[in-house]
């Protein structure tokens, strides 16, 4: 049976467009990572998602974390960067292509979350084909190499920035995932075009609210413009559905920006990687 894939508009030009080099480029990401020593299952992790030279490094930590883990479930939450009517998304393909191989998407796990969002009076998910969207695809070549089991893919693209929306969506994903074997992604990079030393203190605001692990918090940080995620509504329905899961604790790994890579300093974008951990 041939798959409806997916094409990818960033393979070559966001990310490595060969096989060989790509493997060589992500695997270089996940050994570089120094993780800390993480006490816990991971149930979710945070990972950045510009072109993998600028994000890579930070990436690393975060899918290094999981590395050699066997989901049969992953969904990866992240922002919608294009003009869309509809709050949430996802894909009307039936897999992702990437050059590590086409990643098939699980519809009876869309179907599910699609029905839970129902269920709490929220909008349903709007398939879309060809749709444009880098930062959800950015995330699968990192999660084809550091998983080692045949997992399926639970896409949802966030254009909604509202708490209530977020939290919502993070208790109808858990309640989809509670009896699989899953792993949730949030994709979010954090400030964007501030000089470095400003961009320092947004991230650090930004972070330090993360690890608090009340999403809550994240909204009232960018409404007072002291802290940035473009994915907010992604990252926050993840650490909402991560709670649910039994996740507990949540732990930096990683802190970059842009400038780091160029040397660029006068309008960098910030990077984060984060785990987050049950721990009882």
């Amino acid at each position: 049976m041939v798959l409806d894939v997916r094409p990818s508009p960033i393979a070559g030009i966001w990310y490595e467009g060969e096989r060989k080099a790509l493997i060589r480029a992500i695997d270089t990401y996940l050994e570089d990572a120094q993780l800390p020593e993480l006490k816990g299952e991971v149930i979710a992790v945070v990972a950045p998602h510009a072109g993998h030279r600028y994000s890579g490094p930070v990436a690393g930590y975060a899918f290094a974390a999981v590395k050699g883990a066997a989901p049969d479930l992953v969904a990866v939450l992240s922002p919608f960067h294009n003009y869309h009517s509809a709050p949430l998304l996802t894909s009307a393909h039936e897999a992702y292509s990437t050059p590590l191989g086409s990643v098939p998407i699980d519809k009876a796990a869309v179907e599910a979350l699609d029905g839970a969002l129902r269920s709490r009076a929220q909008p349903a998910l709007s398939p879309i084909l060809k749709d444009p969207e880098h930062s959800l695809e950015i995330e699968l070549p990192f999660l084809q190499r550091a998983l080692v089991s045949k997992w399926k893919l639970l896409p949802v693209m966030v254009r909604t920035q509202d708490a209530k929306a977020a939290r919502l969506l993070g208790q109808a994903l858990a309640e989809t995932l509670r009896s699989r074997k899953a792993l949730l992604v949030a994709s979010t990079d954090l400030s964007h075009y501030y000089e470095q030393q400003t961009a320092l203190s947004l991230d650090r605001a930004m972070l330090k609210q993360m690890e608090a692990f009340d999403p809550e918090l994240l909204f009232d940080l960018e409404r007072s413009s002291k802290g940035f995620a473009c994915g907010l509504g992604a990252l926050a329905a993840v650490m909402w559905a991560a709670q649910e899961l039994g996740a507990d604790r949540l732990e930096i790994l990683r802190h970059a920006t842009s400038g780091d890579t160029t040397g660029d300093y006068s309008a960098v974008v910030g990077y984060g990687a984060a785990a987050m951990l049950k721990t009882s």
